[in-house]
């Protein structure tokens, strides 16, 4: 980290483990746990609804179709509940706006975070948060609030109903790239996954490798190969950059048209071999996901949603 920082168009960051300090096997099990005790509450089985979310999840993990995580989702939930027993939409609304929030009750956030993206936005950089496009947008808020982020500080968030496919799929990248109007050379993405969030650099961008909660699904990825360093190093490392001259602008923080994502990965001479890697890795990671069928079942999927 002694080189000079060069100047970007833009930062997308990723959120659980990287912005937001969690144990992701505690959290979903949480998670789990919540939303079974709050469909039971309901008369409504909580096990059957816990298999047909993961039979929604493994759908957005793993459908190729161009449509959107929402709607795979809920193609494939209904496969399983019945869309007429009750209005699940509205349920899962209720969930997220209000128990969901008090899952992050325990997080501390680290002060590193807010610094960082303090400095960035008084430089002029726009934030893009790419986080694994799962979660409804009220989900995705509650989150950056456990960080000590504010979601309005991003011009784009990443969620289930404004994209198309999953971490990490180039073509998740080159939606975000498109939304954003810019070359990938000219965005820099922070994240701690070094496959999910790496594969942005499949296409062109530079990356910032966050180390306090590192992942790395390759058991061997070598650290020389990217810029590192703890989130306290990372905000350090953001005080040198200079201001953004050129930001990108006119972010579109909904869905991406299909040809505007195959315009970037276009430029990318090997996104075909990625995207086939990308989809064997959703596929085997959704495969392995141990969600519990009740609460204390077994051991709840830690990585399934980032």
């Amino acid at each position: 980290m002694t080189e000079t920082p060069r100047a970007y168009r833009a930062i997308c960051f990723d959120l659980d483990g990287t912005l937001l300090p969690m144990d992701l096997g505690a959290f979903m099990q949480s998670y789990f746990e919540a939303l079974y005790d709050f469909m039971t509450v309901r008369g409504i089985d909580g096990g059957a609804f816990l298999e047909a979310l993961k039979r929604g999840t493994h759908a957005m993990a793993t459908h190729d179709d161009g449509s959107t995580n929402e709607e795979a989702f809920w193609g494939e939930f209904h496969r399983h509940m019945d869309p007429d027993a009750a209005d699940w939409e509205a349920l899962l609304t209720e969930f997220y706006e209000g128990p969901f929030g008090k899952l992050g009750e325990s997080v501390q956030p680290n002060p590193e975070t807010a610094r960082a993206l303090e400095v960035l936005q008084e430089k002029g950089y726009p934030l893009v948060l790419t986080t694994m496009p799962m979660f409804p947008p009220q989900a995705v808020r509650w989150r950056l609030a456990w960080a000590g982020a504010d979601a309005d500080a991003f011009a784009r968030l990443t969620t289930y109903d404004n994209s198309t496919t999953v971490k990490p799929h180039p073509r998740y990248y080159a939606e975000n790239a498109a939304a954003l109007g810019v070359a990938p050379e000219d965005i820099l993405m922070v994240g701690n996954n070094t496959v999910e969030d790496l594969a942005f650099a499949e296409l062109g961008a530079d990356a910032f490798l966050v180390t306090d909660w590192l992942l790395d699904p390759t058991d061997g990825f070598d650290l020389s190969t990217v810029r590192h360093g703890t989130m306290a190093d990372f905000a350090r490392w953001v005080e040198a950059l200079p201001p953004c001259a050129d930001p990108a602008r006119d972010i579109n923080a909904g869905t991406v048209a299909a040809a505007d994502a195959e315009a970037v990965l276009a430029t990318c001479a090997t996104a075909a071999e990625a995207q086939a890697a990308a989809a064997r890795y959703a596929a085997a990671k959704a495969d392995a996901a141990p969600y519990p069928a009740t609460p204390g079942a077994g051991a709840a999927a830690s990585e399934e949603v980032r």
